[in-house]
């Protein structure tokens, strides 16, 4: 970890990302619990409302991902950095209002929500810029044969975030309100605003010399293109997208699992997390030990399988404890698995390429979620909420039947990306033509 250790910028960067990811934490599990717990509490109606979190987050990515990695690969990345933390700031403080009952009350639960996520939707169109330029710009200041350690310490700290911040996010919600979850979703990216403001990068992450006449439908295209012809980009995409539908059933309703299938009140749902988290912290560490044994590329798709068999498991949970144990195993795989994923895009992908890729990958990904959730949301709230089957032994209920879909998902994935993966076999080598032959015989 030596040249990771010396490496200023990256290590501010990571820092700044680490605090960041933390608010987020925070803010993302305080308004799955606001709407679930508070506002639409005991409604019919509260899963559909869970998952309307999801969708305004997801929604950008699909709408502005695609362009925002053109421009990211023409544009200062270092200043649309700080624009983006800026702006976010400013829009999750604008929630703070709704954090008083005297004006909620007025505003009234549609109103209430509209707001939510509206804040929401436009703070995911500042991060579709804010991501893909933070990747480009950290992917530039490491060198080859650090990228797999860097991919697990930057999975390390994104999972030690997830173990902060879930926790934190019940007592703050339940005893000193929501608006404490607002301010320090808001101070964390001030703190990020600030590291980034530190930094000095190189010229080709701070300075990207602009064409005269820009031509956005010609890079974009170029960009596709280039994501289509590449076997592991592909292979990624499918195996994500895959994957991804499951885990937007999972993300919409564990807070639902918890209480209904888990027998234990809304505020363990941050634990949940922090285990998950905990195993993800470890994962991400043991990244560069594992890829130096076993190829990113199986790494990849093993994880994923690995991930559906304990997500299946998960699901026939009905204790505390067995649930835990189980999410952070789910944990540790998916961290490993998100660690062995820098080095296949970096190996895949040139530096000038790297916004348009990840603005091919998101919106797909993006596009998967908000087809889980609103799938998700409408059959939990609609069809399955009164399931309650039994078959070979086992009883089946709204929430662990769509968790085990979701394990299924995750194993399809993985499978589904192995023979892209598979490196080709390389054509025969022509022989030399005979001097001694015929030129039909040569020909032919």
């Amino acid at each position: 970890m030596a040249g990771l250790r010396s490496n200023r910028a990256w290590n501010l960067l990571l820092t700044g990302g680490t605090v960041s990811s933390v608010g987020d934490y925070v803010f993302d599990t305080t308004m799955v619990l606001w709407i679930a717990a508070v506002i639409a509490k005991g409604q019919s109606w509260a899963p559909a409302a869970v998952s309307g979190v999801l969708l305004a987050a997801a929604i950008p990515a699909i709408l502005v991902g695609p362009a925002a990695g053109v421009f990211v690969d023409r544009w200062n990345q270092r200043r649309i950095m700080l624009v983006g933390d800026a702006c976010r700031t400013v829009l999750i403080l604008a929630l703070l209002p709704l954090a008083w009952p005297s004006v909620s009350g007025h505003v009234g639960r549609p109103a209430e929500l509209i707001l939510i996520y509206a804040v929401l939707l436009v703070t995911s169109c500042f991060s579709q810029f804010f991501g893909p330029a933070k990747f480009a710009v950290m992917s530039g200041l490491v060198a080859e044969e650090d990228r797999a350690r860097a991919g697990g310490l930057a999975m390390s700290t994104g999972a030690l975030a997830g173990i902060v911040g879930p926790p934190i996010a019940a007592p703050l919600l339940f005893i000193f309100g929501v608006q404490w979850a607002l301010i320090i979703n808001a101070l964390s990216f001030v703190f990020s605003f600030i590291t980034i403001a530190l930094v000095k990068l190189p010229p080709r992450g701070a300075d990207v010399t602009e064409p005269a006449a820009p031509d956005f439908l010609g890079e974009f295209r170029a960009g596709v293109r280039f994501f289509a012809t590449s076997r592991v980009l592909v292979a990624m995409a499918i195996g994500v997208v895959i994957a991804t539908l499951g885990t937007g059933l999972i993300n919409a309703m564990n807070v639902f699992f918890v209480t209904d299938n888990l027998h234990v009140a809304a505020k363990w749902y941050g634990t949940m997390g922090a285990a998950e988290g905990i195993g993800a912290v470890l994962g991400g560490a043991a990244t560069g030990l594992i890829a130096a044994r076993i190829a990113p590329k199986q790494i990849f798709w093993g994880g994923l399988v690995l991930t559906g068999i304990l997500a299946v498991a998960y699901s026939r949970m009905s204790l505390l404890p067995p649930a835990l144990v189980l999410l952070f195993l789910i944990g540790m795989v998916v961290g490993t698995l998100n660690g062995a994923i820098l080095p296949l895009i970096l190996g895949a992908t040139p530096q000038e390429m790297l916004g348009r890729v990840a603005s091919v990958i998101n919106p797909l990904q993006q596009v998967a979620t908000v087809t889980s959730v609103v799938v998700a949301g409408l059959l939990a709230s609609t069809v399955l909420r009164h399931l309650h089957k039994s078959f070979a032994g086992m009883t089946f209920g709204p929430y662990d039947t769509l968790f085990s879909i979701a394990g299924l998902l995750f194993i399809a994935g993985g499978l589904a990306a192995i023979p892209l993966l598979r490196t080709p076999p390389s054509p025969a080598p022509t022989p030399p033509p005979d001097p001694a032959a015929r030129p039909d015989e040569t020909l032919s």
